[in-house]
């Protein structure tokens, strides 16, 4: 089973944030996952999107890849925070406020889902049926 994972440092938003769109495609095949990013409204996503293509990417470059890119799923993506931006904002009466800007670092994994294989019928396996009893309440004695 192949994977691979690609990932992006120093990306100007919230890990918090970037969160919240990894959890929409996380465990999805990697076409839902591009279609999910594509038509959200959050920015970051645009950001996840590249990361995945590139993991996608990578994937297909690995010994040992099937050459189905349909059978990639998104094993596991994350962000994790990144160093953060101090400035300084005037406040009212000769004050200061700090803001600070931060950064994510974003990593995604993609994976094979592994060629479950048909099962045949027991008749055509050579083994033989056996029927099960049915479970349920004994009787009970009518009461006189």
């Amino acid at each position: 089973m192949s994977a691979g994972h690609a990932t992006s440092h120093y990306i100007r938003t919230s890990a918090q944030k970037a969160g919240l769109v990894m959890d929409q495609i996380r465990g999805r095949d990697v076409t839902l996952a591009l279609a999910t990013l594509k038509y959200s409204r959050k920015s970051v996503a645009r950001d996840i999107e590249k990361v995945l293509r590139s993991a996608v990417a990578n994937a297909q470059q690995k010994e040992g890849f099937g050459g189905d890119v349909d059978r990639l799923f998104v094993a596991r993506c994350w962000a994790n925070q990144g160093p953060s931006m101090k400035r300084v904002r005037p406040a009212p009466m000769g004050r200061a406020f700090r803001i600070v800007k931060r950064m994510a670092h974003l990593t995604v994994e993609v994976a094979e889902r592994p060629v479950k294989k048909a099962t045949l019928p027991a008749a055509s396996r050579g083994g033989t049926k056996v029927k099960a009893k049915p479970k349920g309440r004994k009787a009970q004695p009518a009461a006189t």
